[in-house]
């Protein structure tokens, strides 16, 4: 299986229920909506179920999705959609539980199809939810945790395909969830037998440089969910076999970053270590409200190009915001090292952990392999 397909599999599962119910089977959602202590899946987190076992996605590290998929299958075969509360107290030797100590609520409904007519969740949402998701556009779901009632709102915070009477405060929270472009969900606990979430766009990694060190980069970062964009001049590095499933730009860096309008959801990463690309690229990037924006080099490389930088009328305020040498400092040597220290970073600036500053207790020593 490519990343590309792999990336979709996991970050959509809306699509593999759609793909499922063609082939004929029975399909369920369980989503976590109810979260406390030390979960193992935040929530809104999905798992997609057929009849014939087949799963994708996860709502906990493990400890519960057999006892999950045991009840989907009597839901899909029928029975009631229900919450199933997990906790750490429960935990014993033949119990089902979080043996993190945390608490877990998961949803377990069925999709309305000829194998599951008494199915709560309809199929005539997943082509909606599919194609805003495919088009980059913002969703909520909400629904009542009965599995009586189904409502999404665009984009724009209109309501798209309301399944019956949706009480006036949980539309004013989804629209309030899409137009602030706020990710994540509403605990049941604020909006009572209801869940709502926001369904953002997939965060974007922009590379700069079909270079190896991008091919590792480019399906690490697709396998963690993210839409890639290789931009490389040089039409003999950017090529499909190099880096398959990866859309490929072959315009001048900054030209390129320009027409990709970077926002809050997007990274930047210079790796030609050219500083005709680098330098262009690095100028446009500082432009927009990248989340991430990096380049790789040594710290003397970087000490340069921050002074041509500061020739070419770059504020200093600004060059802070680029993070070189690029990635976390874990000794990385080799090209897949190199890629993970990158795309930790990534994933550490987006998440606001502390490791984004610096790893201040590491200290390099040598191991021996």
């Amino acid at each position: 299986m490519s990343s590309s397909t792999l990336s979709s599999r996991l970050s959509c599962p809306f699509a593999l229920a759609q793909e499922w119910l063609a082939q004929g089977r029975a399909v369920a959602f369980a989503t976590v909506v109810g979260t406390g202590g030390r979960s193992p899946r935040p929530l809104g987190s999905i798992m997609v179920m057929d009849d014939s076992g087949r799963v994708e996605g996860s709502v906990s590290g493990g400890c519960v999705e057999a006892d999950v998929m045991s009840i989907a299958r009597e839901v899909m075969a029928g029975a009631s959609p229900c919450v199933r509360s997990y906790g750490g107290e429960e935990v014993g030797l033949w119990s089902v539980g979080l043996a993190c100590g945390g608490r877990l609520d998961v949803f377990v409904e069925a999709v309305r199809s000829p194998l599951s007519p008494e199915g709560t969740f309809p199929a005539a949402l997943l082509p909606w939810i599919i194609d805003r998701r495919t088009k980059g556009q913002s969703l909520a779901i909400g629904m009542a945790l009965d599995g009586s009632r189904h409502v999404l709102l665009d984009g724009r915070g209109m309501p798209v395909c309301p399944d019956g009477e949706i009480p006036p405060a949980i539309t004013e929270i989804m629209t309030a969830r899409v137009t602030s472009g706020e990710a994540g969900a509403v605990s049941p606990a604020l909006t009572p037998d209801w869940f709502v979430q926001l369904l953002a766009p997939a965060p974007r990694l922009l590379i700069v440089g079909a270079v190896h060190i991008a091919q590792v980069l480019a399906a690490m970062a697709m396998s963690a969910g993210y839409n890639v964009i290789i931009i490389d001049p040089r039409t003999s590095l950017a090529t499909p076999d190099r880096f398959p499933g990866v859309r490929l730009v072959d315009d001048w860096p900054d030209d390129a970053l320009a027409a990709a309008g970077p926002d809050r959801m997007t990274a930047i990463v210079t790796l030609t270590h050219d500083s005709k690309l680098d330098d262009p690229a690095l100028v446009e990037a500082l432009k927009g409200p990248a989340f991430y924006i990096g380049a790789l080099g040594s710290r003397g490389t970087h000490a340069s190009r921050l002074a041509r930088l500061r020739e070419a009328g770059v504020e200093e305020e600004a060059l802070r915001r680029i993070r070189g040498p690029v990635g976390l400092p874990i000794g990385a040597v080799d090209v897949e090292e190199i890629a993970i220290s990158i795309m930790a970073d990534i994933v550490a600036v987006r998440r606001a952990a502390p490791l984004s500053m610096g790893i201040s207790w590491w200290s390099p020593r040598k191991v021996k392999a």
